[in-house]
């Protein structure tokens, strides 16, 4: 099977064919976007540092280490995903912003943000939680940080990544939402089995 890789910058064309619960790798540009960039892009109106059109932002806090005698250099030492839905409110927006089109978290995003990568054409992908040395290893180079002051975790780095993933499609361009569809799927099946097993088994009401 052919292994898809998204390279930045990325197009509309790029992910059209794309649907939920394939998986696709990273090549290109990488920025870490979490809680407070989106809260002072949307909330507090200020102007991004780094022109995200056409990128992948990463909902992750990162450790860095700066190197010896190279002030200002950082290498990836772990970067797992953070739970994607805390940026549910603010994600729609800052789709349409800044023009990004591959978001990368954990877990699963809500309608607002199905919304977006709909009328954006953007998409969200999970990364596999529990892998953020791996993570760590698809990092090239960290090519710049911003907004420092936001602490380590929530400020904005500029990674080069080589087949960065994988990444499970959750939303994709049509709007259709992977951990919705799944929430219907297995309770249809838990339904079934709960009848399945009341049938020989007896209980106390």
């Amino acid at each position: 099977m052919s292994k898809t890789i998204l390279t930045t910058p990325i197009q509309d064309d790029d992910l059209e064919s794309l649907t939920i619960g394939d998986i696709v790798y990273l090549t290109g540009y990488l920025i870490t976007s979490r809680d407070d960039v989106h809260h002072r892009l949307i909330k507090q109106r200020k102007k991004l540092p780094v022109d995200l059109a056409g990128k992948a932002i990463f909902h992750a806090g990162p450790i860095m280490q700066e190197r010896e005698n190279e002030k200002g250099k950082f290498d990836v030492i772990s970067i797992g995903p953070t739970t994607s839905m805390r940026m549910e409110k603010y994600q729609k927006e800052f789709i349409a912003q800044t023009g990004v089109k591959l978001i990368v978290g954990k877990g699963g995003m809500g309608p607002d943000t199905a919304a977006g990568c709909q009328h954006y054409k953007a998409v969200h992908g999970v990364f596999p939680g529990g892998c953020a040395v791996l993570a760590a290893n698809c990092v090239e180079e960290v090519e710049q940080v911003e907004w420092l002051d936001l602490g380590m975790p929530e400020a904005m780095w500029v990674m080069r990544v080589k087949e960065f993933g994988p990444l499970i499609i959750s939303i994709d361009t049509q709007g259709n939402n992977l951990f919705e569809k799944n929430k219907v799927d297995f309770n249809l099946r838990k339904d079934q089995v709960v009848e399945e097993i009341c049938r020989y088994v007896d209980y106390l009401e």
